[in-house]
């Protein structure tokens, strides 16, 4: 009966670890697939995960920051693009953050997406137009602040 109560523990202790383990945050500093810049994740008081630009890697153009001259509105266009809220809206849906939406300063459009941890250090970005199936995949990599 007492192993009987041990191996119950064990078990119970190493399917409460998985699961720990298993659930991944998206919060915190991310470098872009190109290393470029990167990107705060946070949890909003909205309940909803959003990103901002904190660094780039070349922040100036002609001596002076880089402004989001690609913005389709054009009263956006004098805004530097350090500080920019790039992910918008997130919701957790199991494993994979979804329903928000990603902002690209390179090309000035913005795109459905999600957000798949594949482990610990590592973000699978999705974004798309209509259907995810019609998109891109990007990696972004954990980092420092």
């Amino acid at each position: 009966m007492k192993n009987l109560f041990k191996c119950f523990i064990v078990t119970f202790l190493f399917t409460s670890f998985s699961h720990l383990v298993k659930a991944q945050s998206i919060e915190g500093y991310w470098l872009n697939e190109e290393k470029e810049g990167k990107i705060e994740i946070f949890k909003h008081t909205d309940g909803k995960y959003y990103g901002k630009l904190v660094w780039l890697k070349e922040p100036n153009r002609d001596g002076k920051p880089k402004l989001d001259i690609n913005n389709k509105d054009e009263k956006l266009r004098d805004k530097p693009v350090l500080g920019l809220i790039i992910l918008k809206g997130f919701t957790k849906d199991g494993d994979i953050y979804s329903d928000g939406k990603i902002y690209d300063p390179k090309n000035g459009k913005t795109y459905a997406c999600k957000i798949t941890p594949k482990d610990n250090n590592t973000l699978s970005i999705r974004g798309y137009i209509g259907i995810s199936l019609i998109g891109r995949t990007t990696t972004w990599t954990r980092t420092t602040k």
